[in-house]
């Protein structure tokens, strides 16, 4: 009698776990994780301008990705990339200067493209900045401006950054036309009808040393809105 409880009681374990897995997985919550750095080289990414690699703008040590902040230029992914969360740390070995992550970066790879800034520079890091044309509306207000190479889009709290030294997160959600900012888990900004709304990913040298470190992407093209 004993053996038969403990094999239903079993059996019933066994039937709930695959009924909540089933329900995660219906209910949008699989999670598709890419990794863009391996920690060991730069696979998988091209250095713009293609001079800043022989100067070693950037490089990889001790399983962290470095860049020296000169000259300006950026690295970007070999891949477009739409409809995901990006995950991004980073921190200021030194004095904290200024650099970016780029998103939905189009056109021709120079100094620079058209593409969505999601602001490092220290003390602004969740501002967005339009740069080329790209466009974007926040608080229902059309931000687009073709006439100016770069627009400013101030983040909407105050900074949630970390002081030089400590490791800092990114994480930047984006949903067909709409792109959302967190800062160590902090929403700062989000703009909708963002154009374009695909492209390149990538990291900036502007300024000073900057490093990165746990880059991935997980796909949002089965995940259910609530998850923003």
């Amino acid at each position: 009698m004993k053996s038969n409880k403990w094999a239903i009681l079993t059996l019933s374990i066994a039937f709930s776990v695959i009924l909540i897995i089933a329900g995660c997985q219906i209910s949008g919550w699989e999670t598709i994780v890419l990794p863009l750095f391996n920690g060991k080289d730069l696979s998988g990414w091209k250095v713009i301008p293609a001079e800043a690699e022989a100067q070693d703008t950037w490089y990889v040590k001790d399983g962290i990705l470095c860049c020296t902040g000169k000259p300006n230029g950026y690295l970007r992914t070999e891949k477009e990339y739409s409809n995901y969360h990006l995950h991004v740390e980073w921190r200021w070995p030194d004095e904290p200067t200024n650099s970016g992550v780029f998103i939905h970066a189009r056109g021709a790879d120079k100094v620079w493209p058209e593409l969505i800034e999601c602001q490092l520079k220290a003390g602004s890091a969740g501002d967005f900045v339009l740069i080329n044309g790209t466009g974007m509306t926040v608080d229902g207000q059309n931000k687009k401006n073709p006439d100016r190479q770069f627009v400013m889009i101030p983040k909407k709290q105050s900074s949630s950054e970390k002081p030089a030294g400590q490791w800092n997160s990114y994480d930047i959600y984006c949903q067909g036309d709409t792109v959302k900012c967190l800062v160590n888990e902090v929403l700062q900004n989000e703009g909708t009808a963002v154009t374009p709304d695909s492209g390149y990913i990538c990291l900036q040298s502007e300024g000073g040393p900057i490093e990165f470190r746990n880059i991935y992407i997980d796909d949002l093209g089965k995940k259910v809105s609530s998850r923003l």
